[in-house]
């Protein structure tokens, strides 16, 4: 929990940062810890940014962050990357 306040603290300060893109964007040699917190920081501002950080409980949005970005690293790792996961969205659409 403590871990969670002080990085929704960190989003708060950095939210307004020109430097946000430097601790939301790692390279290929980071380690899954690194690339996890990318990841939690990139989604925690853009819920906060589209004004749905404090929507609900504090449970809730951190598990929805957890859920999100580990399914972002295991599709990741298998190599399979959200524009992949677009365009099979695109297809299953136009086959409706």
């Amino acid at each position: 929990m403590k871990k969670l306040f002080l990085l929704m603290l960190g989003v708060f300060m950095l939210s307004n940062c020109a430097e946000l893109e430097k601790y939301v964007n790692v390279g290929e040699n980071a380690t899954p810890q690194e690339k996890f917190r990318a990841c939690a920081l990139s989604e925690a501002h853009a819920k906060l940014k589209n004004g749905t950080l404090f929507s609900a409980d504090m449970t809730s949005t951190k598990n929805e962050i957890v859920n999100t970005c580990l399914k972002k690293m295991a599709l990741q790792a298998a190599g399979i990357d959200e524009e992949a996961q677009s365009i099979t969205s695109s297809i299953i659409n136009s086959l409706r």
